[in-house]
This record gives C-alpha cells, structure tokens and sequence, in this order.
C-alpha cells in the first residue's frame, strides 16, 4: 500500500510534475524558493528547477500578478502564489478586470494561461485579515475558474488541469487541510475541471460541500447513520465550470438538499447551487432546501468565537435533521 502524502506535499508534488512535463511552466511568488513557501507547499521545486523557473518576489500581489500576466501572454504559464487569499484584494484590478478580459477582447488572440495559487479559508484563529475563505469573490468574475480541492490526489490532478488550461484559474488551497493526509495522486494523474465527485452515497439527502466542508460533511454524514440517515455527499471541486449534472442527479435520487459552505451566507456559491436547483429540479425537492454557511461578520481571532461563526459538523448534522424531517 501506497504511503499517504500531506495536502501541502501535494500541492508541491502537483506543480513539480507540470514542470517536468512542460518547461514554459514557471513559479513565482513572495518565498516561494528556497524557503519552500510560508506553508511549505512548494518544498523541492528551487532544487529542482532553480532560479531560473522558481521566482522569489517582493512583497507585492500587484507585481506577482502583474508579472504573471505579462509572462502568460508571453507564451508562457506562471504558477503564482499570493500567499493568503484575503491578500487577492491587493491585486483584484489584474484578477477581475484585467487577467479574464484579455481572451474575449483580443478575440482569442491572446490567451493568459496562468494559475492563481492561495491559501484560503479559517478554523485555524488566524483573525479576520487572514482567515477568509474569498472563493465567492472569484465566483462574481466571469472569465475565471474556480478550483478548491478537498484531497491530496485532488490536488495534483486539478493542478495539471488548471496549469493546462488556456483560460485563467483560481486554485484556492485550503489552510486547514494542509496537514490532513490521503492516497497519492497515481502517475499522470489529471482530472476534467468541472466535475464533481461523490465522495459518499446515500438515499435520505444530498450535502453539497467543497474544500475544507467535505471532511466536515463526511464526519456529519456517518454521525447521522448512526440514526438511519443516509447522507449522500458531493464535493464540487470546482465552481467554474460548475458541475450542476451531478447535484441534479443526486437531488433526483434523495428529494432533499443542504449545502454546506465557508464563505459568508450573503453572496456565497451556495445561493448559486441552490438557485439551479430551485429552477431545474423543483419537482424533485420534497423538503425546503438548506444552506449551512458562515455568519456575514469579520472573522473572530478566538478559536471559540471563530467556531460560532463558521459551520461546524452540529451546525450541519442540526440542519440535516430538521430537512429529513420536514
């Protein structure tokens, strides 16, 4: 049996088999070289690709993304980091009105072939600056993707993707998986951008879930089968593309629908998900759908307060019953 490898190991493994693969792949970002990153997710590539294809930065998002930009149109594909997604407000001119507009209004004649890369999302006390989970503010953007993995081999295999793509990708890692360990991701391992993946099956409700609430809705899951609830539970993995098929299909199956996300309930992908589904699958809902989201306030430093404001397994496991028994 193969040994389990860390989320952060990864996130490094992932980048370093696109290097091998493609030269025009470069990184850059603030310590991202020798130092191997603040969250060591990029130990080894300085060396193994040196000074020359892993670049330390300045302390500036403007200028790594800057950067970035210019080398992507330049035949290139730069794997930036910015190091705390909270931080993707100090560049957000480059990210949302500069980076996805460049394909459409060169009429594809420029294409910006760059990752995004950052750290994303709370549980860990880091205080209200450094602690949010921002995928909602990407989701606004049209021209971006959206990818935020829940496992290690879904990590490689949607980096390869992402650093692939000939469109801009967002690739949020989350803080709190970091540490969790799973299988490695198998040699070439490559996964589509936009598809979901059923992480457990069930007939009694489906929890949509993503980054750091799959776990989370795992534990919640088997808590409730103690009880006789058979939870199905689907991880999006991206948010563009959006994989709806498979949230359809599994609404279909069990009548009854809760997302679980940690981005603010005002304005988060969740309101998304389930404005599809109240379109496209009305019919089959046989009980209101539910969304377990964090509270619309800056995040806490205290462990205690942050855990009122984010969603926690009693906060799903809480809204799972109350839909069953609806």
């Amino acid at each position: 049996m193969a040994e389990l490898i860390t989320y952060r190991e990864a996130v490094a493994e992932g980048i370093a088999r696109e290097m091998r693969r493609d030269p025009d792949v470069v990184c850059l970002g603030e310590d991202i070289g020798a130092a191997g990153g603040v969250f060591k997710t990029t130990v080894g590539l300085f060396d193994e690709f040196g000074a020359g294809r892993v670049w330390d930065t300045p302390i500036s998002e403007q200028a790594i993304v800057g950067a970035a930009m210019g080398a992507a149109m330049t035949g290139m594909r730069p794997v930036a980091e910015i190091m705390f997604s909270d931080f993707l407000a100090c560049c957000w001119d480059y990210l949302a009105n500069e980076i996805p507009k460049v394909r459409y209004m060169t009429g594809g004649q420029v294409t910006v072939p760059l990752v995004v890369r950052t750290a994303n999302g709370g549980g860990l006390g880091f205080g209200a600056q450094h602690s949010q989970s921002v995928e909602n503010w990407a989701l606004t953007v049209p021209g971006l993707k959206i990818v935020a993995p829940s496992t290690p081999a879904d990590v490689v295999g949607l980096m390869a993707s992402a650093i692939r793509s000939d469109d801009p990708v967002v690739f949020f890692e989350h803080k709190g998986l970091f540490a969790s360990k799973g299988a490695p991701a198998p040699p070439d391992h490559v996964i589509p951008l936009g598809k979901a993946a059923v992480r457990r099956s069930g007939a009694d409700v489906t929890v949509v879930a993503l980054a750091a609430t799959v776990p989370l809705a795992l534990t919640a899951a088997e808590e409730l089968a103690r009880d006789g609830i058979d939870v199905e539970v689907i991880d999006l993995r991206c948010l563009i593309p959006l994989d709806m098929s498979t949230v359809l299909e599994s609404v279909a199956k069990t009548s009854r629908l809760v997302v679980v996300e940690e981005n603010p309930y005002q304005g988060g992908w969740g309101g998304t998900v389930v404005s599809v589904v109240a379109e496209e699958g009305f019919e089959s809902l046989d009980a209101p759908i539910k969304r377990v989201a964090a509270a619309n306030v800056p995040l806490p430093f205290a462990d205690a307060l942050e855990e009122k404001v984010i969603p926690t397994v009693d906060k799903l496991v809480a809204a799972v019953r109350t839909t069953v028994a609806y």
